[in-house]
Order: structure tokens, then sequence, then C-alpha cells
């Protein structure tokens, strides 16, 4: 029986099922997920789905990218992830988080590097993409092996996905590997600048939403545009601060700032984060939290820099709850002018 998987042709003794196949690769059908000819194959039917001659098979799984079920912790419990301060948690779609610092999982030298920097970051919330497995190496390190599902809230993006198809297919993959509904829908509108093209992402906001998906879309930070992604249903407003990975900072804090007071949604800012004063002047916006990766991940000591982030988050939240001093044009003295001597 010849079989087209991962778009590599392989040959399999006949009969066989897709569990058998995925035993037979050496693959552990809990961390993956099946599509058959542009169909998912939901997991309880992997044993008694039968593959025929000529099928196209996708195997995919997470890798370092940017809720399995109801048992699971909302996040890291351990006392290092939660706020040196009184509750001040935040939620999204019925979930509570106490860390407004939200990380990917790309870039980074190897799992394990990503791993101190999630602890050190205090993240309770980690973006991830859903590529193709290795056929060729299916005891290769997953990201699950170090970064916990348990502990840590996956949420699936789209990255990489220029249309509406695209990003449809990736998150209904998602879904089924691992039962995820919370998601991260972006869709580039070209290569250079990877800005989001908005009216696809309107688009696909809307049928995700239909589907039972709770969507965090990234977007541009035009505030009418915005909003019309909360009446279709997002559940977080996500517009960028810069190009991704650009870390040139927040260049129009203006938008944000209006995007912030209009939005009944958590407003997070997504993309152009490049150090933690970055970080800061988003808390102090407004913002409900920052998602960041190449910041942190192409840093030169990537687990110094999550702490930094982890610390500026903070502060700048402490200092948008605490209400910033008038901007004045001249001077005012601290110190009573009466009595000098």
């Amino acid at each position: 029986m010849n079989l087209t998987i991962n778009g590599e042709q392989r040959n399999f003794e006949a009969p066989i099922t897709v569990e058998q196949l995925l035993g037979e690769i050496g693959l552990d059908s809990k961390k993956v997920a099946v599509e058959r000819n542009l169909e998912i194959v939901p997991k309880s039917e992997y044993g008694g789905v039968a593959l025929d001659d000529g099928d196209k098979l996708e195997i995919v799984h997470f890798i370092g990218g940017g809720a399995p079920d109801g048992t699971q912790k909302t996040g890291d419990q351990s006392k290092d992830s939660q706020p040196d301060t009184d509750d001040d948690s935040w939620e999204v779609a019925g979930r509570r988080f106490s860390s407004r610092l939200i990380i990917g999982t790309g870039k980074y030298e190897d799992y394990e590097v990503n791993r101190l920097a999630a602890e050190a970051a205090g993240s309770e919330m980690i973006t991830v993409a859903v590529r193709r497995v290795n056929l060729t190496d299916p005891d290769k390190p997953m990201l699950v092996d170090y970064l916990d599902p348990k502990k840590y809230t996956y949420l699936p993006n789209t990255a990489g996905c220029f249309t509406t198809d695209d990003a449809l297919r990736t998150l209904r993959l998602a879904r089924e590997a691992g039962g995820w509904d919370l998601v991260k829908l972006e869709i580039l509108g070209e290569q250079k600048t990877l800005y989001p093209m908005m009216p696809e992402t309107l688009e696909a906001t809307e049928i995700l939403t239909k589907e039972g998906f709770k969507v965090m879309v990234y977007c541009s930070d035009d505030p009418i545009m915005c909003k019309r992604l909360e009446d279709v249903g997002a559940v977080a407003i996500m517009p960028l601060g810069a190009p991704i990975g650009s870390g040139l900072g927040i260049q129009n804090p203006v938008n944000t700032r209006l995007i912030v007071e209009q939005s009944n949604v958590p407003v997070i800012v997504d993309a152009g984060v490049g150090t933690a004063s970055d970080a800061a002047i988003a808390m102090e916006l407004g913002c409900d939290g920052v998602l960041m990766n190449t910041a942190i991940a192409e840093a030169g000591d990537p687990v110094r820099m999550a702490r930094a982030m982890k610390a500026a988050v903070e502060a700048g939240r402490h200092a948008y709850l605490a209400g910033r001093m008038p901007k004045k044009l001249y001077a005012d003295p601290s110190s009573p002018l009466a009595g000098l001597i």
C-alpha cells in the first residue's frame, strides 16, 4: 500500500489502520493529530479507520512557535508565578491568569532554554505552532516533553498562514491534537512586514467563533478594525506594537490607548517588543498583557531577559493602576517655597 505522509511517499503492508500506522512509525497518538485526504481523523477513531492505497496524510504536532481539558490548572501555580501584590489577575474566555506576560516558543537554542525562560518569566500561557512531525526521527524531543501542557496553557497559533483556509485548517488540527479551543489567530498579508491581512482575519474570526473556538486575534493597531473583531466574537484583541520580530517597541501609543479604552475584552500587545522598557510602556497604556517571543529568545541571555520582562510587565501594571502624575510644560518645585531661609 502506497501512502503519502507529510509529503513523503511511504509503503506499508495492507490492511492498516491509523492507529497501526502511528505505531509502526513510532509516534505517540496522544501527541499528534492526523488529517486524511484533508479530513481530520478524530483520535477516538484511530483504531477503526482503515487506510486505502493512495491516501494522503498529514501528521502534525506542536513545536516552538509562538488547554487540553477542563481538569488542567490554568497555569503554573507555584509561588514564582504569582505577582508580588494583591490579586490582580485577569481573565480571557473564562480562564483566569496571574501572569500578564505571554511568551512564545520559537527561535530558542533548544527546548531546555525555552523551559528555563518560561519559568523565569513566570508565564502561564505560551504560544505554540502546529507543524508536521519528523518521520525520520520520531523519538526526537517534542515541546510537550519540556513545557508540560498541564502546567502551561498552550495557545496554538497560525504562525506562517497567509490565507483563511490555511488558518482554519491549522486550528482545526490543533483542536484535534489536544482539545485546544483557546487559540491565537494570525493571517499575514505579505512576507516583508508580516502585517496582518485584516479582511481575512475578520472573516476567519467569525467562522472560528461559530465553530466554538475562543479566538485571540493578532491584528493591526486600527481601533475601528479592533472593534469589528470584538463584535464578531474575538475574546482578546492583540494589536501589534511594531512588525513581528523587529524589536522597535510600540510605534503608535495613541492608537493602542484608544483600543484599550474602547474594548470590553482583554487587549494584549503582540509583536514588536524589544526590551523591558517596551513591555512597561505597553502596560502603562492600560493593556492587559504583553506577548513576546524574539525579544527573549534572541537576547544574549534569554533567561535573564525573561526575568527582566516579568519585572517590566509588573512595574508597568503598577504604574498604570497608580495613575501617573500629569505632564506639565514648566517646572513645579517638589519642596514648598514658603518659609525659605
